[in-house]
């Protein structure tokens, strides 16, 4: 298993609100290290799951400490980190860019296969282990959503990563795609951290962190980190019943 390390890792961003100086945080100061083959992050709107996920490909920086993955610095060593690490957001169409599905494959396909017919080749190939060829040629936006979203899925394996990291992929998706792209995951043999507010799913991890407020306020086996993450919530929303401050 690759070793994806967080060390003294804060991330903030500039406070839209404030004055130049002004910043709002969104890590508090984090330092884990993540080697199991399935890890989910849950937690909360708003709580600071999706930067941790994207720290760990450098899709965003640390304001301050260190993130590596197997020993590369996201940092210094940002393409060669995102060969390692590939990227799903929950929205397909925020990574989907090419007008078919055979050329946004071919476009993941650019660096190992050089040659434009063999590209083509080999895109066509990954599409149908997805069961997406009939629909090589057809334009996105005729696909359905979970379609997409697996096409999206699709682009990003094709590049062999070692790490899936999947950012609430079935958020926007019915209850039978939902289905067919957790069964997907869970074929995988790619180490994976999913961000998910999916609690059945997170229960078929290895490890699980719950992040609240910028920070991981439980890290642990499955069962004993969603019954952390129920009473967490469940004292929230007798808070905001009662009128006070979440």
């Amino acid at each position: 298993m690759i070793a994806l390390d967080a060390v003294h890792v804060t991330a903030w961003s500039p406070d839209p609100a404030g004055g130049a100086d002004r910043v709002v945080t969104l890590l508090h100061p984090l330092s884990l290290r993540l080697d199991e083959p399935r890890v989910a992050v849950i937690g909360a709107n708003g709580s600071g799951k999706s930067t941790l996920a994207r720290l760990l490909n450098g899709l965003v920086l640390p304001s301050s400490g260190r993130v590596t993955v197997d020993g590369l610095d996201t940092a210094r060593d940002g393409a060669a980190v995102r060969r390692l690490v590939g990227f799903v957001f929950t929205d397909p169409d925020a990574q989907i860019v090419m007008p078919t599905p055979v050329e946004d494959v071919a476009l993941s396909l650019r660096r190992t296969h050089p040659d434009a017919r063999e590209r083509a080749q080999a895109a066509r190939a990954v599409l149908a282990r997805f069961g997406l060829a009939a629909r090589a040629d057809q334009p996105v936006h005729s696909l359905s959503g979970g379609q997409r979203q697996l096409l999206a899925l699709a682009a990003v394996l094709a590049t062999e990563p070692r790490v899936l990291v999947l950012d609430e992929p079935t958020t926007l998706l019915d209850l039978a795609w939902r289905a067919v792209v957790d069964d997907l995951v869970a074929g995988l043999e790619q180490q994976v951290v999913e961000v998910t507010h999916d609690l059945d799913a997170a229960g078929h991890a290895d490890r699980v962190l719950v992040v609240d407020e910028g920070r991981v306020v439980h890290d642990g086996a499955p069962d004993e980190a969603v019954r952390h993450y129920r009473t967490l919530m469940a004292a929230r929303a007798s808070r905001v019943r009662d009128g006070s401050p979440s």
